[in-house]
């Protein structure tokens, strides 16, 4: 569907901060995004409604294309993943990583060459290991020594696979203890510092039947500094020396993972994106000369930062009520469509959109329609006293960890996608309906 453009007019410096770039404020408080009325499309396609801002998601791929040149950039496929998103990740010169077989099938069914994706994983399963080695993916990472005698026995006689060791490095970095990965007591990795990753290592080089080609290592979610980074870079770097040492071995590659920090709400801090390629460059290059090491091969795994500003979520209101300490507003998603909230306490800023309000603000409780009451999509939101069912709320940087968490909780379909560009909208993946979930249920 083509859609005409609201004319923008001026908004508060930081009242669409964290939007995509080309979202603009029309007549009455609508909003486009893309040059679509958010609006419009929550009557064409119902709500809740998430929207994927095209032009945002190649934008932000060339961003770290820019940033790291001669490096590999591999976008996370858990923080949202579709045919038409595999498609523009491709096309602007990205790989993939992916932690499934599901993940890998669409993507390579979609074109996305299998040569240029990582099979992640801290419990693969055997059917994730039997399609990545049907589909020839370029590179596994190995997460525990249970995988390698399993890896290396799947693989074809006359071949041999490339593999990666993810080692734990002992730094704790992130947002939230549920999304801290590179610390010892979490369940992904070989550890650095017992010496589990060194013997792991050694146990990859004697199969003939793989190739290891480097180390990688994830830090955690919503990282927003540079330096857990640049430890990372030093105390790879040193087993690198060690292996080299060990083993005449020198690996050509180093993953550092993704984890970069993105800002929910106006005023959060985010990762620097070109200050971190900038920094880890340097201290790679100085790690690898007190080493005598050449420089390996830098590869990079942004998930959130690429897709989580691009999206949108619309939702209608559905409820509203005051009790003495609160303001409720209920809309018809919540926990099915947006489980971080519940997970890991995160803050949103919602807007109301569709129609201009001279309302005094409130501080209200955002809260979904499922049975819990945990179902809370955004607490202390501003929005204006007057809001009423009917109205429509839209919540930015939703573009990651939505959908690709998302249940069907209640028995509540997931939401459609719909990518907008250029003033256009297209359906990306449909609403799930009630017969979807009925065929599933085949038993009496």
């Amino acid at each position: 569907m083509t859609l005409t453009p609201l004319p923008p007019v001026a908004v508060p410096a930081d009242g669409l901060s964290v939007w995509p770039a080309g979202t603009v404020e029309g007549p009455d408080g609508r909003l486009s995004v893309g040059g679509v009325p958010l609006d419009e499309l929550a009557e064409s396609h119902g709500t809740p409604l998430y929207v994927l801002d095209e032009a945002e998601v190649r934008e932000r791929c060339r961003t770290y294309r820019d940033a790291f040149p001669g490096a590999e950039v591999h976008y996370a496929a858990k923080a949202f993943l579709c045919r038409a998103l595999a498609h523009w990740v491709e096309e602007e010169g990205l790989g993939l990583d992916v932690c499934s077989a599901g993940e890998l099938e669409l993507a390579v069914t979609t074109g996305f060459p299998p040569e240029r994706i990582l099979l992640h994983g801290n419990a693969k399963s055997p059917e994730d290991l039997r399609t990545a080695l049907r589909l020839g993916v370029g590179r596994i990472v190995i997460d525990s020594p249970a995988e390698i005698a399993r890896i290396a026995a799947a693989v074809a006689p006359g071949e041999r696979q490339r593999v990666m060791l993810r080692v734990t490095p002992g730094i704790c970095a992130g947002g939230h203890a549920k999304i801290r990965t590179g610390s010892d007591d979490q369940k992904f990795g070989l550890s650095l510092r017992d010496g589990h990753a060194q013997h792991a290592i050694t146990r990859v080089l004697g199969q003939s039947r793989l190739r290891l080609t480097g180390l990688h290592c994830h830090l955690g979610s919503q990282i927003t500094d540079v330096k857990p980074y640049l430890v990372a870079v030093r105390r790879l770097v040193g087993l690198m020396a060690r292996t080299r040492d060990a083993h005449g071995v020198v690996l050509d590659e180093l993953d550092l993972g993704g984890g970069h920090g993105i800002a929910y709400r106006p005023g959060d801090p985010a990762l620097d994106v070109t200050a971190l390629a900038r920094r880890v460059r340097a201290e790679l290059a100085e790690s690898c000369a007190g080493a005598g090491l050449p420089v390996p091969r830098l590869l990079v795994e942004p998930g959130r930062a690429v897709t989580g500003p691009a999206g949108v979520a619309v939702y209608r209101v559905l409820a509203v009520k005051s009790t003495p300490e609160r303001f409720f507003v209920a809309v018809d998603g919540g926990m099915s469509d947006n489980p971080r909230p519940a997970l890991y306490g995160v803050r949103y800023a919602p807007r109301l959109i569709g129609r201009r309000s001279a309302a005094a603000p409130r501080r209200a409780t955002v809260v979904g329609r499922h049975c819990e009451a945990g179902d809370v999509l955004a607490e202390e939101a501003a929005l204006p006293s007057d809001v009423h069912p009917g109205d429509l709320l839209a919540v930015p940087v939703a573009g990651a960890y939505h959908l690709s968490m998302a249940s069907t909780y209640n028995l509540v379909g997931r939401p459609p996608v719909v990518a907008v560009a250029a003033g256009t909208a297209r359906l990306l993946v449909r609403r799930e309906t009630q017969a979807d979930l009925r065929a599933r249920d085949v038993g009496l």
